[in-house]
């Protein structure tokens, strides 16, 4: 059994430690955002969440859609579909014992592509800003997959 003390002095592990953080402070970030929007915009998607504005049918007006209430929420969901795969594969790839500079960079690049991605998403930039730094996530993430399988 490896010993917690081994796995802590590891390099690699703590460099994916240390972007993990990063990117998971990130995506937490992007909660308080959509609440924020939420909030300043006067945008609910459940009835008990207006009761601070108004009750009965005058908190109904409430209960709708925006556009940047929406594009903040799709932008989060999609950090939900590429941060944990990148979660479970990195950490499985940086106890493989990579090499430290390959294994940074593949970290730099995710997290690089995903905070070009939520920029790209909430501008908004015209594409392909936003597919090209997508692409470059889910191709670091298969790229460490690929690297444990062979």
């Amino acid at each position: 059994m490896v010993d917690l003390t081994q796995i802590m002095d590891d390099e690699v592990f703590m460099a994916f430690a240390s972007y993990a953080t990063i990117i998971l402070s990130k995506m937490m970030l992007m909660s308080a955002t959509t609440a924020f929007y939420r909030m300043t915009r006067k945008v609910f998607a459940n009835p008990e969440d207006c009761v601070t504005f108004g009750k009965g049918e005058n908190a109904k007006k409430y209960l709708r859609t925006d556009d940047r209430v929406e594009r903040v929420r799709r932008a989060h969901l999609n950090d939900l579909e590429n941060i944990v795969p990148f979660l479970g594969i990195g950490l499985l790839y940086s106890l493989s014992g990579p090499d430290l500079s390959t294994a940074i960079l593949h970290f730099r690049l995710f997290v690089g592509a995903r905070i070009y991605h939520t920029i790209s998403y909430l501008t908004p930039l015209p594409q392909p800003n936003r597919a090209l730094s997508f692409f470059i996530g889910y191709g670091v993430t298969l790229s460490m997959a690929y690297r444990l399988l062979k």
